[in-house]
């Protein structure tokens, strides 16, 4: 049997990561598909094929979640919990890529059953790499139906 593509679902709020982000995969020449969402809010009516995303086709299911921490309308540690507590989402990978260093919202991130917690670096080059890393990982890494 066929996988589905691997799909990525970045939420991130913050234009510029986004254009280097953006910038970063196609130099990195990653080739799986990057969907991009802007909030919490968003990200949560992808996930779940509301709205605008209820379209067929609109919202394939991710095989990762990169996610940030503050954003405006629904944060990221509350997606993450509502991820965690639905039975069809739960076990779908998210990597917290965010600039806080504050250990709380570390320690929440794992607590709320966050694969990864990675501090978004600063400047393209490091930026770049570590996206490469968390594609590479995450592809290889054998996941659950």
């Amino acid at each position: 049997m066929r996988r589905p593509p691997f799909v990525v679902l970045l939420v991130e709020d913050n234009e510029h990561d986004i254009v280097a982000i953006k910038r970063a995969w196609q130099e990195q020449a990653i080739g799986t598909p990057l969907y991009i969402v802007a909030d919490g809010e968003a990200c949560l009516d992808y996930l779940y094929r509301r709205g605008s995303y209820s379209t067929p086709g609109a919202a394939p299911r991710p095989g990762l979640l990169i996610l940030d921490l503050n954003m405006p309308k629904i944060d990221g540690l509350t997606v993450l919990k509502h991820i965690r507590g639905d039975a069809a989402l739960r076990r779908l990978p998210v990597v917290i890529l965010t600039t806080s260093r504050l250990a709380e919202d570390r320690m929440r991130s794992y607590e709320l059953g966050a694969n990864a917690y990675i501090h978004k670096p600063s400047g393209f080059a490091p930026l770049a790499e570590a996206l490469q890393i968390i594609h590479r990982f995450w592809t290889l890494a054998e996941l659950p139906e």
